[in-house]
């Protein structure tokens, strides 16, 4: 009987114990863990005191990062060419540019002007060059707003408005267009009459552009010739939609060579022909928006030169390209150099120039209304 009592008494009694026992060996359990901190979202924000004076934590999901952001230029040019042939990626594209347009304070413009000058920069070394002289449009305007408040005379790109040349969902088809396109293209026979083909869409104009190409026979050397290599300069033409569509012909003017001496020193003097230079690699570009009428006039010179011979000397295919941007009031000096039996303008020396800046705007338009682009790292001479 009085063992029974004592069970009675002793079943509380052990169970507390073992309660307490089982507590401290957790406890001793969770010091010998290391403690880990949750690490918050990098965009986590910590608001007030609530008023249970406990803080209320916020986590906003962490931005993505775009494809077009790299800083490396080299590097985000090959991300573009790759991506040029994926709907999502183009569609990506257009969409960062879009974003890229005029703040409303000077450090704002001055960083989204410097994004868009180097856009088309890479444009332009793709060969995407209608994209290239939109995105440069943008970088222009404020300066051509300050020259029509200093001169009632002061030119604007003919007139263009911002809206009319923005990037928009046309670009993704006609940027793959063009990319497919200028992977194809090799420098072959073309004429006036192609030329002018091109351009004849029936569709209302807001702007037109040149773009002047040189391609030196060392790269970033003043150097006139290299064995038979005498470099080459040829132009493009574009004339911007108001559907926003946009068409465009980059073309030069050869010697038709029949003989292996023809369009040489010792034979200068050779039949000329147009070819397509859609696809033709280049060191040294200038651009700028011209007016229709100096559109027409380039367009009267490519009929005239259709008719002319080639002489190495006197008219060759920087003859031709200088003539065309005379009349697009581009003004491009030192630009000729002796060789072997002959002197005139070359592509070595005219890119040269480009380089060393010593162009200028002939008209009067303001001097940021020029587009210049480099294709290589420049060269100590």
């Amino acid at each position: 009987m009085k063992s029974r009592n004592r069970s009675v008494y002793l079943k509380p009694i052990l169970l507390a114990l073992l309660i307490h026992s089982s507590f401290i060996a957790h406890a001793q359990l969770s010091a010998s863990m290391p403690y880990r901190v949750e690490k918050p979202d990098s965009l986590t924000s910590i608001l007030p005191l609530n008023e249970n004076k406990e803080h209320s934590v916020v986590v906003a999901p962490t931005a993505k990062a775009n494809i077009f952001d790299d800083e490396d230029d080299n590097k985000l040019q090959k991300t573009i060419a790759l991506n040029l042939s994926k709907s999502q990626e183009r569609k990506q594209l257009m969409e960062y540019l879009k974003q890229l347009e005029l703040g409303n304070t000077v450090a704002e413009n001055q960083k989204n002007n410097k994004a868009l000058y180097r856009f088309a920069n890479l444009f332009a070394r793709l060969k995407l060059y209608p994209l290239a002289m939109k995105c440069f449009f943008k970088t222009i305007q404020r300066e051509n707003k300050k020259a029509r408040q200093n001169s009632e005379k002061a030119a604007d790109t003919d007139g263009v408005e911002p809206d009319e040349l923005a990037i928009n969902a046309k670009d993704d088809s006609l940027v793959n267009q063009q990319a497919q396109q200028v992977k194809k293209a090799k420098s072959k026979y073309t004429s006036y009459k192609r030329i002018v083909s091109t351009f004849n869409d029936n569709k209302p104009t807001v702007a037109y552009a040149l773009l002047f190409h040189v391609k030196q026979p060392i790269s970033g050397k003043p150097k006139v010739f290299v064995f038979s290599n005498t470099g080459h300069t040829f132009i493009t033409l574009i004339k911007y939609n108001a559907d926003s569509t946009y068409v465009s012909c980059s073309f030069g003017f050869y010697p038709k060579k029949e003989k292996i001496l023809f369009a040489t020193p010792w034979d200068p003097t050779s039949e000329s022909e147009f070819k397509d230079d859609t696809g033709h690699q280049w060191d040294e570009v200038v651009g700028k928006f011209i007016s229709k009428k100096s559109f027409e006039n380039i367009l009267k010179l490519t009929k005239k030169y259709n008719d002319l011979e080639y002489h190495l000397s006197n008219n060759n295919c920087t003859d031709f390209c200088l003539q065309a941007a005379t009349l697009a009031g581009l003004n491009i000096k030192n630009t000729k150099a002796k060789w072997p039996l002959g002197y005139g303008n070359n592509p070595g020396v005219t890119g040269q120039s480009i380089m060393d800046g010593t162009y200028n705007n002939a008209d009067q338009q303001p001097d940021a209304n020029l587009f210049k682009a480099l294709n290589i790292d420049p060269v100590v001479k």
